[in-house]
């Protein structure tokens, strides 16, 4: 009886062994297997990506975190299929990837690049002072993180040159209101925007105008003090300019401009981001 005891817990104990070996033989077979999968899904897109087929890439490196989601190479996927989306202008596509990024891997050694990712998806789609303002706030608002968070990067470099782009847009963005409100004699909205430009916006090249539209509402008003103020302000830092000519003709009206005028060159996107794997 004592025998056949032993013998049914020593069964007992060797299938229980068995039982909890086994699984662990089986997972580790299926993980094998898995992140063969995986790294070939990665290698996919990145050779799809090399020639340029940048949705085909996106799709692959999505596959590839989706058969290996625990390893180290996910997070280089959801960023890789990100960039890869970027390049093909689906910015939604990466924007959103890139959210997911943040939530699913927020202590990823590369997030800093992910933000960078993030404003340049927004700042891709800014079209000019007449259109939607949201993308250059958005973006904006990633490259003030990066530099705060990240100032010694070249992400923070590059984002410091993107901000005064922006600016620029912001400030024309401004001078386009502040021209319509002059149109429909709205002088206060007017006025709150050119000043807006000026406390804003004092090192784009939006304040020469501005200044003068102040000059040029306040002597409208009547209001010949603040307008001889703004137009001393103008003379003292633009003398030279064509928005001074334009305001010493509101005080002098038989003045005719003769200053020679100059092309201006537009402001030129810097080249998009490199491969970061």
């Amino acid at each position: 009886m004592l025998k056949n005891k032993i013998i049914i817990v020593l069964f007992s104990l060797v299938t229980l062994f068995a039982c909890s070996k086994e699984p662990e033989k089986i997972k580790l077979i299926k993980e094998t297997n898995q992140k063969v999968e995986m790294i070939s899904a990665y290698e996919e897109g990145m050779n799809l990506l090399e020639m340029g087929d940048y949705y085909a890439a996106g799709k692959k490196f999505l596959e590839a975190e989706i058969l290996f989601p625990q390893s180290q190479w996910a997070s280089k996927s959801v960023l890789m299929a990100s960039y890869s989306y970027y390049m093909q202008d689906y910015y939604s596509l990466a924007i959103q990837n890139l959210k997911r990024f943040f939530n699913t891997y927020p202590n990823d050694k590369n997030i800093a690049y992910a933000h960078y990712l993030l404003a340049m998806c927004y700042y891709e789609t800014i079209e000019g002072e007449k259109k939607d303002l949201a993308p250059l706030t958005l973006s904006k608002k990633e490259l003030n993180f990066i530099i705060k968070n990240y100032p010694e990067t070249d992400y923070a470099y590059d984002a410091r040159f993107k901000i005064d782009l922006i600016n620029d847009v912001l400030a024309a963005k401004e001078v386009y209101i502040g021209r319509h409100y002059v149109k429909k004699k709205k002088w206060i909205p007017a006025l709150n925007r050119f000043k807006n430009v000026l406390e804003n916006y004092e090192t784009t090249v939006h304040v020469e105008e501005a200044i003068h539209r102040l000059v040029e509402i306040y002597f409208k008003l009547g209001m010949e003090e603040e307008s001889l103020k703004y137009a001393s302000l103008l003379g003292y830092n633009y003398n030279s300019g064509e928005w001074y000519a334009e305001t010493y003709k509101i005080f002098n009206k038989k003045y005719k401009v003769t200053i020679p005028k100059t092309k201006k060159e537009k402001s030129k996107i810097l080249s998009k981001i490199k491969d970061l794997f």
